[in-house]
């Protein structure tokens, strides 16, 4: 192509796996060019050009033919082909409404690393919503009980903070005005108690509280469940308070049932936030519960959920149902500056 293009390889190839991510395509495609950027990464820039001149890059694992392809395009100075086509097709918001909302939104409460069921390193998820620009990322990986989706013991999620100070570190060394936060995706087990000590709770900036197992329990101790963890003073947020499914490769799942104004009276009560789940085969609360919420008074959170880079984009679907439902922003605990929410989330 005629164009300059001076961002690098490694730049290429993590933006093409972002909106690869941003349209939902194929796993496999997406790693392929996270594995390309994690193989030149740690590699001089004089011997990645080198082996673009040798034609040796497929030599190197993780380095495939359109990878391959992608880099002596970067390396030459042109913008990749198939990078120039995925921002053609990706150009603009997921969905049209919802879009002063999403520029106030300031970060991200709900978000999942590789430590337990997401598909890349906290480093990346960290790098890649700052470069959204976001002031701050909240990560909550998965709680110990949840075990299909690798969730964290406490000794694993004692590691994790440790290596979050690194990240932050790293990114104060930089200048950047960028917080990681540290946080979790709690089970809320079968009586309403929480899947992690105290003392961890204590060590964490904010949580998000999740039932994931039995949602189909009656709707009285459903509630009582639910009601229970609300009132947890760790509890920050209440996760997909549903649990349904309503598109997407896992299938579908209906709703839990329980008592949506006693779960949403004690959110009030607590000072808890209702979730707005922006994944769209979650769409969770619906809609007539999101409405219920607002009108008892609920704070929110919108959140995306993410698994991976490119799901963190997400929130524009979550923006679009809070705007329909006439939300005010300042309900929206993400749209707080960071010492204002990290106050709020204080046990």
């Amino acid at each position: 192509m005629g164009d300059t293009y001076d961002a690098g390889p490694v730049a290429a190839l993590r933006r093409i796996a972002f909106l690869l991510e941003r349209a939902r395509e194929d796993t496999y495609k997406v790693k392929a060019y996270r594995s390309a950027a994690a193989t030149l990464l740690p590699l001089d820039a004089d011997e990645v050009a080198a082996r673009v001149d040798a034609g040796t890059l497929t030599e190197l694992p993780g380095i495939g033919r359109s990878t391959a392809t992608v880099v002596a395009e970067a390396v030459r100075g042109e913008t990749p082909s198939r990078l120039a086509r995925l921002e053609a097709e990706q150009q603009g918001p997921l969905v049209p409404g919802g879009r002063e909302l999403r520029a106030a939104l300031r970060g991200d409460c709900h978000s999942h690393s590789d430590w337990s069921d997401g598909g890349s390193p906290l480093e990346e998820m960290a790098f890649t919503a700052l470069e959204l620009g976001h002031e701050y990322l909240v990560l909550t990986d998965h709680s110990p009980r949840l075990r299909v989706a690798n969730g964290l013991s406490a000794a694993r999620l004692a590691k994790q903070l440790d290596v979050i100070d690194a990240v932050n570190g790293h990114l104060d060394a930089q200048g950047e005005a960028f917080t990681l936060l540290k946080g979790i995706e709690v089970d809320i087990l079968d009586d309403g108690g929480l899947d992690q000590s105290d003392e961890m709770l204590a060590r964490l900036d904010l949580r998000v509280a999740s039932v994931h197992s039995k949602l189909r329990m009656d709707a009285e101790p459903m509630t009582r469940r639910m009601v229970a963890a609300v009132a947890n003073p760790f509890v920050n947020v209440l996760g997909h308070c549903t649990g349904r499914l309503v598109t997407g490769g896992r299938g579908t799942r209906p709703p839990s049932e329980f008592d949506a104004r006693a779960v949403f009276e004690a959110c009030v009560e607590h000072d808890v936030a209702v979730e707005i789940n922006s994944r769209p085969e979650r769409r969770d609360p619906p809609t007539t519960l999101l409405e219920l919420a607002r009108d008892l008074g609920c704070l929110f959170s919108i959140d995306s959920d993410s698994h991976a880079p490119g799901q963190l984009d997400m929130l524009d679907y979550g923006c679009e149902r809070a705007e329909a439902a006439g939300i005010e922003p300042d309900r929206i605990v993400n749209t707080w500056p960071r010492d204002r929410l990290l106050e709020w989330a204080l046990p």
